[in-house]
Formats: structure tokens, C-alpha cells, sequence
């Protein structure tokens, strides 16, 4: 059962950006299997329906469309996962249960209509929630890719009653398979590149900044083999350093030797170098949209991939099966989506840098929900406008998520 615990009011974190009509209350919860979690409601006077907000490895408390749903008429939850900020042991398994100890503590505070918002990540996450949710307790996976125990079968999964996903990308996994970098030739050498993979040689069609690189066919059909090909090779590391555990700590049970007991509690740290390295961040000619020039950490690629910042950079072995391989990860959007059936309301922003249009147009239509809307808006991944002095991507979305809410739930009139 999950417990939920009230921690005060909004003195507990800056909420001077809230309406005033709106009340704010801190709760910590414990899910199914005894892990904490904490999250924000703020709620509106005579509000039965509740947005629910939340990322798998980012927190949301302050997430841009939190104003825009509270003038929408209806109450606004923002939930951590137990992995905020941090990639190291993100279990999207775990943070199923996390979501469901979310989804718990909204029933039991008399919310009528409960929807999801999955924004970039958190669509994957609300998703593959969905897709379990909606399963017999003992068809739900039971153990993680790693072969951890999930717990999903004996957790109490409510399911949403409608759901919206704004500017969702495929999943983690299926991000880094795109954008991680093929050329790396040594996954203990930063700096170790495969000239015949490197997209930033000209040779192979890369342009300086900001001007567009544009790449052949034949180019961008090798890097897209290469990389799903070093997801592989990283899999059986990750595997592999898993077994190696494993045999330590059944060496233990049968020996009592502790150099085992300390062998089989020892992590094996993953550092994946270059994860920003997505070809359409650098060549505007593929899959074409309204996006910017430059990826979603910055305006130059060609040298963020080499820093420090990049996803799934520093990660567990099981983290990495759970979440980050494109290969592995059952956090797929597109597979996940047959199991969505509620109400559905899909957002594309038309200069995102993360969900390119060939994407979308596989998340929508994997989508098994009959009442289902796709809609498009100006605006990049995180909001932002396209061109200064226009609209925000986020004050857009909101207009259509207004509009898409009173038509199907109970809102409150805002004056």
C-alpha cells in the first residue's frame, strides 16, 4: 500500500509564481516497495479533475505548463521519480512504481479525473505506466531487463483517465541510439575516433557552424548501423559486468568468503563517452522541421559531444539495460503505445530538436487509443519560440490542452 505524508504548505519550496487562487501542499509518499518520493499539489478551489506532471530523471516542480493548467481549471500535481537529476540509477522499472505511488495518493485525495502530461521523457514513462497498468498483475513484467525484480505484478497500478503528451521523444533508449557517436573506436579513449564514422569531418558532409552539414545517403545509413552496433557492444559489457556479480555473490553463499560478499557489492560504473551526436542536429536536411540549427544542450554539437554533458553519460550496468539501451529498454514509446486507450491529446512542437517528425508520426500511430488528437505547434523542445517575439511553444500548447480538457473533463471557470 502506498503511504502518503503531508509535509506543509508551499513555505516549503518558492511558489510566488502560482496564482493566487491556487493552495500548494509538499507530500512525501512511499511506494510499493519502500522507496520515498516527494511531490507538489497545488490545487484550485472546487477543482475535481488533476494534471499530474512527472520525468524520469528531472524534476518538474517549476515545469513551465504548471501555470498554464492551473488556468486551464483544474489542480496540477508534479511528482519526482527517486532518481531526480541523475542518471546513475535510473531504473525505469523502479520508477514505475514511483508513478503509481503518484497516481495512489490522487485517488485517494477525491480527484475524479486523474490525467498524465508527459513532457520529452516523462511521455515514455506515462506510456510504458499505461501499458502496465493495463495488464493482469500477472502479465506485467517481472523483473527489469537486467533480471532485478520489478515488483510491478504485486503493486497496485490505477490507471489515468486520460492522458496528454507534449513534445514526447521515443524514449531514453531510443534517444541515445540516436544520438550516440559511432565513431568511437575505444570506449576507454574519449578522444578515439573512426575517421569513416566521424560526422564531423567534412569529408563526410559536415559544414562549420551554423551553416547545415549535409550528409549522403549512404553516409547516414552506415552511422545509424554503427550506432545501434555499439549500443549492442555496450550491452554485452553491461550484461556481462551483471554475470560477473552475480557469480560473485553466489561464490559467497557457498564459501562465506567476504572477498566475494565485497565483489558482488562492488559497481561496475558505465562511462559512455559522446551521447551527442545525432545527425540531425547538425544537418537541417533530415527529417526537416522548424528546428534551430544545434541540438538540445546547445548550438554546437560538434563540440558538446565531447564534454561532459550528454545522456546517459555515467550509468550502472542495470541502469543502462532498464533505461538508456535502445535496445534493451522496454521504455519505448512506440511499443508502449498499444497500450495506451484513454483519451489521447499529442502536442508536436514544430522546431523540436529531440522528437524529429518521423518519430511522431510512429508515436501517433501506434497510439491504440480511439479518442485520440494530434495536434502541432510552434515551438522548440522545451517551450521555447521558434522566433524571438513570438508566441511560446508552451503558452501555445496550453491553448490546446484548455481547449482539449473542457471538452472531456470537469474544469473550473478561472476568472
Amino acid at each position: 500500500m502506498t503511504r502518503s505524508t503531508s509535509l506543509g504548505s508551499g513555505r516549503y519550496l518558492d511558489t510566488s509564481d502560482r496564482p493566487e487562487y491556487s493552495h500548494t501542499t509538499v507530500h512525501e509518499l512511499t511506494t510499493a516497495d519502500n522507496a520515498r518520493v516527494h511531490g507538489v499539489l497545488t490545487t484550485i478551489p472546487g477543482s475535481t479533475t488533476v494534471v499530474t506532471l512527472m520525468h524520469p530523471r528531472a524534476d518538474v516542480t517549476h515545469h513551465g505548463m504548471v501555470n498554464e493548467l492551473l488556468t486551464s481549471g483544474v489542480s496540477v500535481w508534479t511528482q519526482h521519480t527517486r532518481s531526480p537529476n541523475n542518471d546513475l540509477n535510473l531504473d525505469h522499472e523502479q520508477a514505475l512504481l514511483d508513478v503509481a505511488a503518484g497516481m495512489t495518493f490522487l485517488r485517494d485525495a477525491g480527484f475524479e479525473s486523474v490525467v498524465t502530461l508527459g513532457h520529452s521523457g516523462g511521455g515514455t514513462l506515462y506510456a510504458y505506466y499505461a501499458e502496465q497498468a493495463g495488464l493482469p498483475s500477472e502479465r506485467r513484467f517481472r523483473t527489469s531487463p537486467s533480471g532485478r525484480p520489478s515488483r510491478l505484478g504485486e503493486a497496485d497500478l490505477p490507471p489515468a483517465d486520460g492522458t496528454i503528451f507534449l513534445a514526447p521523444h521515443p524514449g531514453q533508449g531510443r534517444l541515445l541510439l540516436g544520438c550516440i557517436d559511432p565513431s568511437v573506436g575505444d570506449e576507454a579513449d574519449p578522444m578515439s575516433v573512426i575517421e569513416a564514422l566521424n560526422a564531423y569531418s567534412p569529408r563526410n558532409g559536415f559544414a562549420e557552424p551554423p551553416n547545415s552539414s549535409q550528409y549522403s545517403e549512404e553516409f547516414v545509413e552506415l552511422y545509424r548501423q554503427a550506432q545501434y552496433a555499439r549500443v549492442e557492444r555496450l550491452d554485452t559489457l553491461a550484461r556481462e559486468s551483471i554475470e560477473a556479480t552475480r557469480t560473485a555473490r553466489a561464490q559467497f553463499d557457498t564459501t562465506g568468503d567476504m572477498n566475494y560478499r565485497r565483489r558482488s557489492l562492488a559497481p561496475h560504473i558505465m562511462v559512455v563517452y559522446r551521447t551527442d551526436a545525432d545527425l540531425r542536429t547538425v544537418d537541417l536536411h533530415i527529417d526537416p522541421n522548424e528546428r534551430p540549427y544545434g541540438s538540445v544542450f546547445g548550438r554546437r554539437p560538434d563540440l558538446i559531444n565531447y564534454g561532459q554533458v550528454g545522456f546517459g553519460r555515467i550509468t550502472t550496468p542495470e541502469a543502462w539495460l532498464s533505461t538508456w539501451s535502445g535496445i534493451s529498454s522496454r521504455a519505448d514509446f512506440v511499443r508502449c503505445a498499444a497500450g495506451v486507450e484513454v483519451p489521447t491529446l499529442f502536442i508536436e512542437l514544430t522546431g523540436d530538436q529531440a522528437a524529429f517528425p518521423s518519430d511522431t508520426r510512429r508515436m501517433v500511430g501506434a497510439l491504440a487509443a480511439r479518442d485520440k488528437t494530434h495536434v502541432a505547434v510552434r515551438g522548440t523542445h522545451f517551450g521555447g519560440p521558434i522566433a524571438p517575439g513570438e508566441p511560446t511553444g508552451y503558452s501555445l500548447a496550453g491553448e490546446q490542452i484548455q481547449q482539449w480538457l473542457a471538452a472531456r473533463f470537469p474544469v473550473v471557470g478561472i476568472k
